[in-house]
């Protein structure tokens, strides 16, 4: 089976791939940083990059309603089902120019390598438009649309008021056209592939790994309300410190994360009223971001949190409460895609242990629809979400080679099935 098209080595269509990722970097919001949010203007720039290239491997390509970049290499077997492969486009602020962007420019290099071959499956690589949920604080927007579950998120609102019904139109399309977006015909599955975003293969000299779950993810806003007041003359003994209560939960989240094995616990945002040196703190409103690959675990380490929370707010006389802002099901990787993922790595020589993934991606959301499957590239340094993130062409070149096997082994599985 050829994979590749005549006078292409894996090393350029890598070389090609790291290319094509410095070149979107350039496409922001912000000067001097990458920054790209949902259907932000440099979208359009990218859209345009990456049409230009899907033109040229004589894909068909079309933006849905929800600002998904979607490109076809339809199967010549009538009725045959679809294997998706993609990521997200939009970053963080004063992002890498890596996550989420890679595994897309990835899936139109493996297209592109394995177009000579015919396939007993259409493949579509899908550009999500969000992911990280920065603009509008709920992650998944671009996914969400492929199972028709993003027209419950149109009336959510920016931090300029605009709705994300508004953010579509102002983009020039068509928030009624959504259920257009979502997955027609028999899926036979999707495939991400992703920088690892932590040390874990860097650790272990590694260069690529197979992904057996995602870890389900809990976030909250939690508030802290006390009573303001002179910071000279009220004493110790009749305080009512909003700030000093949180910071017993920040402790105790960091202390019961280290005592329960595979526990990450994080508090990332905090803010504090009315903010004076001369003032104690009256309120304070904070993030808590729990995971876990086993939801029981995730689960119980909210409850204990949250009843800490609430008996030390009690002690000392400041109001509590908690509001559920997300909370993803931990999401096992199908075992059948992860078994070709092996059997592709053990065939070219290559380290395929697997791990879990403490990020939540795309792949979760699909997952509910089809079976899906994720490969990672090691991060050097275990940097990410940071301008230096980083990608080794070596380890580009060893994904692309395990991809291209990966789709003809999926090819000759689906060939034998329909024999």
């Amino acid at each position: 089976m050829t994979t590749l098209p005549p006078d292409t080595s894996v090393s350029e269509l890598s070389r090609t791939v790291l290319g094509a990722c410095a070149a979107i970097a350039n496409f922001t919001s912000t000067p001097g940083q990458i920054h790209r949010t949902f259907l932000s203007p440099p979208m359009r720039d990218v859209h345009a990059f990456l049409t230009g290239w899907a033109d040229e491997l004589g894909l068909v390509t079309r933006i849905d309603a929800a600002g998904n970049l979607r490109s076809r290499l339809e199967s010549a077997l009538p009725g045959a089902p679809t294997f998706y492969l993609g990521s997200h486009l939009d970053t963080v602020p004063n992002a890498g120019a890596y996550d989420g962007v890679l595994g897309v420019v990835m899936a139109y290099a493996l297209v592109g390598g394995v177009q000579q071959a015919p396939l007993p499956f259409s493949l579509e690589i899908v550009g999500f438009s969000e992911e990280e949920g920065v603009r509008f604080g709920v992650p998944f927007i671009g996914s969400r649309a492929l199972l028709g579950t993003a027209q419950e998120l149109l009336d959510l609102t920016d931090r300029e008021g605009q709705t994300v019904r508004g953010a579509v139109q102002a983009f020039g399309l068509d928030p009624t056209d959504l259920p257009g977006a979502e997955i027609q015909g028999r899926s036979l599955g999707y495939l991400e592939l992703h920088i690892e975003q932590g040390p874990v293969l860097e650790a272990a000299g590694q260069g690529l790994g197979v992904v057996s779950a995602i870890v389900g993810q809990s976030r909250l806003s939690l508030d802290f309300v006390g009573r303001a007041s002179h910071a000279g003359t009220t004493p110790m003994t009749l305080r009512r410190d909003a700030l000093a209560a949180a910071a017993h939960l920040l402790v105790e989240a960091e202390a019961h994360a280290r005592r329960t094995p595979g526990l990450v616990a994080t508090v990332g945002s905090l803010k504090v009223a009315p903010g004076a040196a001369n003032v104690i703190p009256g309120s304070v409103t904070c993030s808590l971001d729990l995971r876990h690959v086993e939801d029981e675990v995730r689960q119980a380490a909210q409850a204990h949190l949250l009843a800490y929370a609430a008996e030390v707010a009690s002690q000392r006389q400041v109001a509590f409460g908690a509001e559920p802002l997300l909370s993803e099901s931990a999401t096992p990787m199908d075992p059948g895609l992860r078994t070709l993922l092996h059997q592709a790595a053990a065939e070219l020589g290559l380290p395929h242990a697997e791990l879990v993934s403490g990020a939540g991606h795309d792949a979760m959301i699909l997952a509910r629809r089809m079976p899906a499957a994720m490969l990672f590239l090691r991060s050097p340094g275990g940097l990410s979400h940071h301008p230096d993130e980083a990608v080794l062409e070596g380890d580009a070149d060893a994904v692309l080679r395990l991809g291209l096997r990966f789709v003809e082994l999926l090819a000759r599985r689906e060939a034998t099935r329909d024999a």
